[in-house]
């Protein structure tokens, strides 16, 4: 269909849950999605009570609903059902309980607008038990005449709220017909309240004026018999009126109580998505992290909405997959099957649910997945039973114009069955996270730009010599595993790490004869390298370092600053000197020595580590130093053992978290050893990571293990190191407290020992 204007959209979309409501009521075998279909509509529209629809597309639906049900006057029957208690809504049903059926009618000039923008109602009481309603349409708007029906079956229902009698309709002029607008005159049965007492008063001033003219003839009977009959008679009609206004009132009374508790409940069901809503806001605003922003929305959906399980698929850079990110409610071998599959995109065999939502940009919701056997693959439907599933919504999540993902609800567990109004909810979430993760994707992509155009100008500087090739990326290695050792913040870890890659730029300035000699240098000469340090600030200077990055040239321009105040290029003294540059000092002198250069051969490492510490308090901090010498000698050791012994692994599945400096994910263990374990994730760590690892052991009573890892090898769909493994990283444990490492012991050897499964 052509898109819409907002002058074309006149029609609420509430008007068209009234009809499914009533269809679903009573002829649920009607399958009225293809009456939306039909009429270019969505569930998620309908569902969405602040929509408006066309005139074509109201027109198009109600053909296809007459066709599909054989009911010409559905359009009446939708009228009479949309003011019956059990399709109202709260707040009208509760306003309808306080008044009679005149001031209802009253009301319906002010409600009209909520609905349509097609026509003016006003409404003019003739009398206690009937009004006049006229409805002009506005200029350049044609209705039909079904919609005229539609509005005497819900003048019929909003008397028969009142009065079990349905009421009289005179239609005497219709814009239909040529007239300028459509009359309607409603008329009423009064209450039976009413008309008994009108009997009651009727009968007392008729009874009292008998017996005040019998007095005048015979005043003994008068008192001995009409007066005592007269007085019996009122009082009995007066019991009786007064008895069915009782009956009225109570009746008025249940009407109220049951609306007032639907008013609260859905009071609460607006103030739990408001809170919702707000935690969502609040968790997607501050993370930069696609997979921390995904973490803290999916926590929020669990814990706010009404589902058993729920799930968020992105699609991957090629845009031909889809792929599991998180979830809530799955058991570990659901959530193993979840990370070991993807949906593809681009595959004409394809036409799962999902990918047709990811395409269409529409939600679905799935009553019974039986009815999708027969549409799906077998490998789709498959899956669906692997998992349990029974009925789902699932939504796409929508950036720009293009779908980026999925997110998906269903309930095992609990009764509540799923409804067009939970479409409308995840549809109002699915856009905020789209745009958060889109932000977060320029920001990664922003930053690896950034990344990259660093290291490409640190190795500018180092490819001027073979020998030097390297240098400044293995000093920036040292820096990091220092920070690391000393358990300094993320934030400092980046900015010494970008100083450290960066901190020799200066050295474009000197000569390759100085820079490439083979033998000692003149005191000139070295005067000359020594000038590297101050252009290397006074380069970096000029790029626009913000944020975390702000005093980068200024470290980077100290790393030859001496505790003691012997450096250069300013000779500063202890706190003076930035923390960074100490680091870097440290880094860069253990690099240096421990090289081939063109005057010397490397030295080794014992003698460099001596060396290090002889200077320490002088030249170098005494912490920083003995902080990369245990740096230094782990890695050495993680080097020898670059490949996690098979000898003492063990089965192990449970759920890991895993962090580095700048992601976090979670991941399924496989299997585990003394020394470290493999850990699935749909895209693995690149090798060489540190991470931060937090898991349970299954069947054991203990707290938590937390550990630092290294990933030595990876499973992906370019290098598969391990064949029999699905995705993942294989990770060497590079630091265990003693109580966790005894747990871990002692799991294994109970499982080696059959005690665990």
């Amino acid at each position: 269909m052509t898109p819409k204007t907002s002058k074309d959209q006149i029609y609420n979309s509430r008007i068209i849950d009234t009809y499914i409501k009533l269809l679903k009521k009573q002829s649920p075998n009607v399958d009225t999605n293809q009456a939306l279909d039909y009429a270019g509509m969505y569930s998620y529209e309908v569902a969405d009570q602040s929509h408006w629809f066309t005139q074509q597309q109201i027109d198009q639906f109600h053909k296809k609903i007459v066709e599909l049900t054989g009911n010409p006057k559905i359009a009446r029957d939708a009228g009479r059902y949309s003011a019956s208690p059990e399709a109202i809504g709260a707040m009208r049903q509760y306003i309808l309980g306080l008044v009679g059926p005149s001031h209802a009618f009253g009301l319906i000039r002010n409600a009209s607008s909520k609905f349509t923008r097609s026509s003016q109602y006003q409404s003019r009481r003739l009398s206690d038990n009937s009004v006049e309603v006229v409805v002009t349409p506005y200029p350049g708007i044609e209705e039909k005449i079904f919609q005229c029906e539609n509005r005497m079956g819900f003048f019929e229902a909003v008397c028969m709220m009142f009065n079990n009698n349905r009421p009289e309709i005179e239609h005497t002029e219709c814009c239909f017909e040529g007239d300028p607008h459509c009359r309607y005159v409603i008329k009423w049965k009064r209450s039976s309240a009413d008309w008994w007492s009108k009997t009651r008063d009727i009968s007392a001033f008729g009874l009292i004026g008998a017996c005040g003219a019998a007095t005048f003839w015979n005043p003994l009977l008068t008192v001995m018999t009409l007066l005592p009959t007269s007085l019996a008679v009122i009082a009995g009609l007066a019991f009786k009126a007064k008895k069915e206004e009782s009956f009225e009132l109570r009746r008025s009374l249940d009407n109220l109580f049951d609306s007032s508790e639907k008013l609260i409940d859905q009071m609460n069901i607006n103030y739990s998505n408001s809170l919702m809503n707000n935690e969502i806001g609040q968790a997607i605003s501050a993370p930069t992290e696609v997979d921390e922003i995904l973490a803290n929305v999916i926590l929020v959906l669990e814990n706010r909405l009404d589902f058993d399980r729920g799930m968020i698929l992105l699609a991957n850079k090629e845009r031909d997959q889809l792929l599991f990110r998180t979830g809530f409610g799955y058991t570990g071998k659901q959530l193993q099957t979840l990370n070991s599959i993807a949906f593809h995109l681009n595959k004409p065999s394809s036409r799962g649910v999902f990918v047709v939502a990811f395409h269409d940009q529409r939600p679905f919701l799935i009553d019974d997945v039986s009815e999708l056997e027969d549409k799906l693959s077998q490998r789709s439907y498959s899956l669906i039973q692997k998992l349990g599933a029974h009925s789902f919504i699932c939504c796409p999540i929508i950036c720009e114009g293009k779908s980026i993902g999925l997110l998906a609800v269903d309930n095992l567990k609990s009764k509540r069955p799923l409804q067009q109004s939970d479409i409308s909810l995840l549809m109002g979430i699915a856009p905020a996270l789209g745009i958060s993760i889109r932000n977060a994707d320029l920001l990664l992509t922003k930053e690896r730009q950034f990344h990259s155009t660093l290291e490409v100008l640190a190795a500018t500087i180092d490819a001027r010599d073979p020998l030097t090739a390297g240098h400044s990326k293995k000093v920036t290695e040292y820096a990091v595993g220092i920070c690391e050792a000393l358990n300094i913040s993320t934030e400092e870890t980046e900015r010494i790490r970008v100083a450290a890659l960066l901190h020799d730029y200066g050295k474009i300035g000197v000569p390759d004869a100085i820079l490439k000699k083979e033998g000692s240098l003149t005191e000139e000469e070295y005067a000359i390298v020594k000038t590297h340090t101050q252009k290397t600030q006074s380069i970096l200077e000029g790029i626009n370092f913000e944020g975390i990055y702000h005093n980068i040239p200024a470290i980077a321009g100290a790393h030859h600053e001496n505790i003691d105040g012997s450096g250069y290029p300013w000779g500063l003294k202890g706190d003076d000197i930035p923390l960074g540059a100490l680091i870097i000092s440290v880094a860069d002198f253990f690099e240096a020595i421990t090289s081939k250069r063109h005057y010397r051969e490397p030295m080794p490492t014992a003698i460099a580590y001596q060396l290090l510490r002889q200077h320490s308090g002088q030249r170098f901090d005494s912490q920083i130093v003995e902080a990369f010498i245990r740096y230094h000698q782990k890695q050495q050791g993680a080097e020898q053992n670059s490949e996690i012994g098979r000898d003492q692994r063990v089965p192990c599945r449970t759920d890991v978290s895993l962090r580095t400096n700048s992601h976090s994910k979670c991941g399924l263990s496989e299997d585990l050893s003394t020394r470290g374990m493999f850990v699935s994730v749909p895209e693995p760590v690149q090798e060489g990571t540190l991470i931060k690892l937090h898991f349970s052991l299954p069947g054991v009573d203990a707290p938590p293990i937390e550990a630092l890892a290294k990933v030595v090898w990876t499973n992906n769909s370019c290098k598969k190191t391990k064949p029999d493994f699905p995705s993942g990283n294989g990770l060497l444990f590079t630091q265990l407290d003693k109580p966790a490492e005894d747990t871990l012991h002692n799991y294994i050897e109970h499982v080696q020992g059959g005690s665990l499964h």
